[in-house]
């Protein structure tokens, strides 16, 4: 009987092609237009901005400093003393530099600087992020220029061919097998567990059709134990989220780098912990879908109720808008998600190089919510 009820949900799948297209089409896009979107942020173009320097100075550090920042972003725009700044303000001019008169002497002093001489102007719309880049880049170049005098000033050897204070540190994110962090990893994750709990949408769907069909009086009848029922209707979901899964992935592996965006980088991936991962993450999806299906009780419940609680959990679990640039309270709130369980869950997989250990806190979770969805869902249906 189980076996037959499992069929009969495939068929009543597979004749919701378009609900079923959604659950396959509406995170993929979301990974596209994301992992595009969100690429300069976590690769800022430092290199590609449109920029004027304003050497009101004219001194030989302050040309020298112009210079090392030329050879590291490219020509400026041409210097148009009386439009400059209207071009800022228009936004068709990203940054303008700008050297006060005495520059070169402050450069030349033994001593740190007591105010300041370069003046880092940019589009009122630019990015906080590029902002901050190319101050701290700024602020390194001129205290290259100030170093290489001072040394030059107390007779040191030239230093040899690559020689920076640069060198001294190296800075990168931290990621298994050398992999850096790119907004395809981000997206992948994030739109891979929206699309896994928005099955809630066509399983409330074909609850209510059931139901008003008198399916499930029909099947109560014949003595079908209402968890029996639900396992039968949790199977095909099952499967659903395991095929998001491998597309998402592909589409991260494979379609990402052909449309311009970074490639999601499987190298080194615990596979057993990946699949842990997706599978507590479906389990948790398809009994929380399960609860919520038995609660609505009309169409216009089922298509407000769910997928409202869906971009709730997404806006505040990380999915929409990635947990480390929110303020504090909201990080704390959003490990209440869970979204956010999953999403960290993957993240640990495919971003952090992890294993089992790694994972077995969030599957604990998210197993946890299937349980207790699973008996709400069994006492909701007892009195569908």
């Amino acid at each position: 009987m189980f076996l037959g009820l499992v069929r009969k949900e495939l068929i009543a799948l597979s004749r919701d092609l378009h609900g079923l297209a959604a659950l396959f089409l509406m995170p993929a896009l979301f990974i596209v237009v994301m992992s595009l979107a969100l690429k300069d942020y976590y690769q800022p173009p430092l290199d590609a901005l449109r920029y004027v320097v304003v050497d009101r100075d004219g001194g030989a550090l302050a040309a020298r400093l112009s210079k090392a920042w030329v050879e590291a972003h490219g020509a400026p725009q041409e210097d148009k003393a009386e439009d400059w700044q209207a071009r800022l303000r228009q936004g068709t001019l990203n940054y303008a530099i700008v050297f006060d008169a005495g520059l070169s002497q402050e450069l030349e002093a033994p001593a740190l600087p007591t105010r300041a001489r370069v003046h880092l102007l940019a589009e009122p719309g630019i990015d906080g992020h590029l902002l901050n880049a190319l101050h701290a880049e700024l602020l390194g170049a001129a205290g290259e220029v100030k170093a290489r005098h001072a040394l030059l000033d107390a007779g040191a050897p030239p230093p040899p061919p690559g020689a920076s204070i640069g060198a001294l540190v190296d800075s990168r994110r931290a990621a298994a097998a050398g992999v850096r962090p790119t907004a395809v990893q981000q997206s992948v994750p994030a739109w891979l567990v929206f699309g896994m709990f928005f099955i809630v949408a066509s399983l409330s769907g074909l609850f209510l059709q059931e139901r008003s069909s008198g399916t499930l009086a029909r099947l109560r009848s014949l003595g079908v134990s209402p968890a029996v029922l639900l396992l039968s209707k949790a199977v095909p979901y099952l499967g659903v989220n395991l095929l998001q899964a491998a597309l998402m992935l592909l589409i991260g592996v494979w379609l990402m780098p052909h449309l311009g965006g970074d490639a999601l980088s499987l190298a080194g991936v615990h596979w057993p912990a990946l699949l842990l991962a997706v599978g507590a993450t479906s389990v948790a999806a398809v009994a929380l879908s399960l609860a919520l299906a038995g609660l609505v009780r009309t169409p216009a419940q089922a298509g407000t109720l769910g997928p409202a609680l869906n971009v709730l959990m997404a806006a505040v679990g990380g999915i929409m808008v990635p947990t480390f640039v929110m303020p504090a309270f909201m990080r704390q709130l959003a490990a209440a998600s869970p979204m956010n369980w999953g999403l960290e869950a993957l993240l640990a997989v495919l971003l952090r190089g992890g294993g089992i250990q790694d994972v077995w806190p969030y599957a604990l979770r998210l197993g946890l919510l299937a349980l207790a969805a699973a008996v709400a869902a069994v006492l909701l249906f007892r009195r569908a």
